[in-house]
């Protein structure tokens, strides 16, 4: 790591991670290299691997400020006080439909994001990700009291792994929809916004 302050060195990872997500924005993971992100930032390849070791790491890097920044969402959620099912499947929805990315990394290249990159990067996102599982659970439980663990574990365990589904479907590519038409299968457009709501709609239990 080159020397600098610990504010200097944050500011140059965040460039890297901007440019990383900026190619990812019309390239696939595949495509996007080191190479390509020391092209539109301020860094040569050599030195963009005084930061990340590999380009793994870096969209890790993306992720775990993906999901830093969901649980703040979460957490002004919880600050708002107990709702009503609809209102909390609303809110939840819409705190999803920000975090764009994040799903888009949830639904692909996570074993070679994690595979690829150093323990250490690996454990600070696996805080990240932690915390926003146990600021979700805390909402839930401010919105149902009386909930059971079980029944909240169920619960975590089901809509979790429920949102790595969301932006294929959400998002499908101009050649996976000529497939469908092909195969004639009906494309049926949606939103994140809008399966998220759905889906909780069907997980929250109704409240009495």
């Amino acid at each position: 790591m080159p020397k600098g302050s610990p504010e200097l060195t944050e500011a140059r990872k965040v460039e890297i991670m901007e440019a990383c997500k900026k190619l990812y924005g019309t390239m696939t993971f595949k495509e996007v290299n080191v190479k390509e992100i020391g092209e539109v930032t301020s860094f040569t390849r050599t030195s963009i691997y005084n930061y990340f070791e590999s380009k793994e790491e870096i969209f890790l890097g993306i992720f775990e400020d993906e999901y830093l920044k969901w649980t703040t969402d979460l957490q002004e959620i919880i600050d708002e006080g107990e709702l009503c099912r609809d209102k909390l499947a609303k809110k939840l929805a819409e705190s999803l439909e920000k975090r764009k990315l994040m799903l888009k990394l949830l639904s692909v290249n996570l074993y070679d994001m994690e595979e690829n990159s150093r323990m250490e990067r690996l454990v600070s996102f696996k805080k990240a990700y932690g915390r926003s599982r146990d600021v979700l659970a805390e909402l839930i439980r401010k919105n149902y009291p009386g909930i059971k663990q079980k029944e909240l574990d169920e619960f975590i365990f089901t809509f979790l792994p429920f949102l790595h589904g969301v932006h294929p479907y959400a998002f499908a590519t101009s050649k996976q929809i000529e497939a469908m038409d092909e195969a004639e299968i009906k494309y049926l457009e949606t939103t994140i916004e809008k399966l998220v709501y759905t889906g909780l709609l069907r997980l929250l239990p109704d409240k009495e």
